[in-house]
């Protein structure tokens, strides 16, 4: 309220003594006024019996020929005071005569009812935020967010005509209209629509702000396995977990992009079926998520450019079709480097909020401008053998904890699928083998993974990867023959493959007393079939680690690029990359991965000297019995 002028002496003296007369907004209630209190009001009708009288648009009555003391016409302006407001609804005023008042002017101020309390056919006023506006051929459809949850709210100006078109995504809004049910869901039937400003906009914004972060809390788990290293990230995984709450609160969607192997499908469907079910459950419809998040593999083990072009492509079509924000990337087991700075950069034209869970190893001073938020172990002075798999476990169960059991034996498929040699791989094992998956079921489920995986290229495969993990999976039965089949087949030609190229494998004994494995991958290894390139190189290695007991590098490379695996040498391949790029003029040298897993491109003419000059850097390399697979995992 705030104080007029009208009958004012011009003094304050005496001010809390004199009557107040109120001047009611326009769109002011019933519930604005009082019984006994005074108001401004118009003659909007004169009968016989007295005048009707408007004091709001919405609030009007009598002032009976007995409590009238003068002649008025329509028009007229006269003081009344509310006498009754009867169980009809009609309300009776007498005419006032004062000498000396102060009018004080009111604002509508409405019973404003949650979204989480609306119940169908009730008039309701909401005060909420724009998170979405969708044009159809019918209404224009405003999805708005409070402190308690989102409801769609329907418009009607004419067929396919955008109603409230002043209004748009993130303002503060007042909705009144009725409230419908619309395929199990309440949807309010607008009646009006205004935007808010000045402070009653940014009150409306600080209590949707207050219940957002309220209601973005994740759940506090208790950790699967205790294991100290791996609590020095839980209070960033906890950081993620609430922004990726929020984000689903907020109305905006979310972009998983994630390495296409087993420990990136480890990663990202957990995550992926905690955030659908979460959706679901604020959004109190079983399509949202599919409006609402997108999991998609990269096969290149970094955001390529190809990948960022097609997101952004489908993120502004659903801008421009659906009325959506552009949404939220979350990066799995991939976007830590140096490398995937341009398709950051093009993502930041457009303001789109990028979130990190990864194993690589970093270049923080590369990315962490770029970047929301940015998990990595190497960021707590641990390393890869903390598997983003791992990571995202926890993440999933601190979204939503109900998903716990269906997760017992993710951990130790990731770990074994990435070669991880943690100290608590053991603990992981034991924890699945205690759900029914003894320690060969975890390497065949991680085989069909990375089969799957393969001939998927750059498709989701919900159903088919959910069904292969047992994640969100409905038949165990079909889980079973499933994996059987898909590991059969990736044994198949794993064995086929490595048979072309064992006769064509050099071998040499390096100065460290290291193994080197090469092959031409490009001239002894079929192509476009499974396994690629690095998967072809990974089980090479794995089999001459085997044969010889000792330290051993494996080299796979084709024109323009190599694969690289170590046994028991820290090879510390990030920096060795960037010696190459230094010292290999025109080498065009660029890469990365971890101590032992990684992989270098390169421009195809200087092919031998980038490769001669990674040799003698192996041959450099410290022999390390801590980085030795006989070290992994007890039989």
């Amino acid at each position: 309220m705030t104080a007029g002028t009208a009958g004012d002496s011009g003094t304050d003296a005496g001010e809390s003594s004199r009557p107040i007369v109120y001047d009611l907004a326009p769109d002011c209630t019933a519930d604005d006024v009082d019984v006994g209190d005074h108001y401004h009001a118009v003659v909007n009708g004169v009968v016989a019996y007295g005048v009707f009288v408007d004091v709001s648009d919405d609030v009007s009555g009598l002032v009976h020929e007995s409590n009238l003391t003068g002649d008025y016409d329509v028009g007229d302006r006269l003081l009344v005071r509310l006498d009754e407001i009867r169980e009809n609804g009609d309300v009776a005023f007498a005419e006032a005569t004062l000498d000396d008042y102060r009018t004080v002017a009111v604002d509508h101020r409405p019973t404003v009812t949650p979204v989480d309390d609306l119940e169908t056919g009730e008039t309701v006023t909401v005060e909420a935020t724009v998170s979405q506006i969708k044009q159809t051929a019918g209404p224009t459809v405003f999805r708005c967010r409070d402190a308690t949850g989102i409801v769609a709210c329907t418009a009607f100006e004419d067929a396919g005509v955008r109603a409230y078109p002043e209004v748009e995504i993130d303002d503060a809004v007042r909705i009144a209209g009725t409230v419908e049910e619309h395929e199990g869901s309440p949807q309010i039937e607008v009646e009006s629509l205004a935007c808010l400003t000045g402070e009653a906009a940014e009150a409306v914004r600080e209590r949707v702000g207050a219940g957002l972060d309220e209601r973005a809390e994740p759940h506090d788990v208790d950790p699967l396995v205790e294991w100290d290293a791996f609590e020095k990230l839980r209070p960033d995984l906890r950081a993620v977990a609430k922004q990726l709450r929020r984000t689903v609160l907020e109305g905006r969607p979310i972009r998983v992009r994630h390495h296409a192997d087993g420990d990136g499908m480890c990663a990202s469907l957990p995550v992926q079926v905690a955030l659908e079910r979460f959706i679901r459950a604020v959004h109190d419809d079983d399509d949202a998520p599919r409006h609402l998040i997108k999991r998609l593999p990269s096969k290149a083990p970094y955001y390529e450019m190809e990948d960022v072009t097609r997101d952004l492509n489908f993120a502004l079509e659903g801008r421009e079709r659906h009325g959506q924000k552009l949404p939220l990337l979350l990066m799995l087991d991939n976007g830590s480097t140096e490398e995937d700075v341009p398709a950051y950069e093009n993502l930041a034209h457009y303001d789109v909020p990028i979130v990190v869970v990864d194993h690589h190893h970093p270049d923080p001073d590369a990315v962490d401008h770029l970047l929301d938020a940015h998990v990595n172990p190497y960021l707590a002075d641990e390393d890869y053998r903390i598997t983003t798999g791992m990571m995202c476990v926890e993440l999933a169960r601190m979204i939503d904890p109900d998903i716990t059991d269906e997760l017992r034996h993710v951990p130790a498929v990731a770990g074994l699928a990435d070669r991880s040699k943690a100290e608590a791989m053991n603990d992981f094992v034991d924890l699945a083998d205690a759900g029914g998956y003894g320690r060969d079921d975890l390497v065949r489920i991680g085989e069909a993974l990375d089969y799957a995986a393969h001939w998927l290229r750059y498709s989701e495969g919900k159903t088919l990867v959910s069904d292969v993990l047992n994640v969100d999976c409905d038949d165990e039965r079909r889980h079973e023959e499933l994996v059987d089949f898909l590991a059969d087949r990736a044994e198949r030609d794993i064995d086929r493959q490595l048979a072309a190229l064992d006769p064509h494998v050099e071998h040499e004994r390096l100065d460290n007393d290291a193994h080197l494995y090469r092959v031409d991958l490009d001239d002894f290894a079929h192509r476009f079939t499974y396994p690629a390139p690095g998967k072809t190189t990974g089980n090479l290695h794995d089999r001459k680690v085997e044969e010889t007991g000792d330290p051993v590098i494996t080299i796979g490379y084709g024109p323009d690029f190599a694969v690289l695996r170590s046994d028991g040498v820290r090879l510390d391949i990030p920096k060795m990359v960037a010696e190459l790029d230094d010292e290999v003029v025109g080498g065009g040298v660029s890469g990365g991965g971890h101590l032992v897993v990684g992989s270098i491109k390169f421009v195809t003419g200087m092919r031998s000297e980038v490769i001669d000059a990674l040799v003698g850097k192996m041959a450099d390399a410290e022999l390390d019995e801590a980085l030795s697979s006989a070290t992994a995992l007890d039989p």
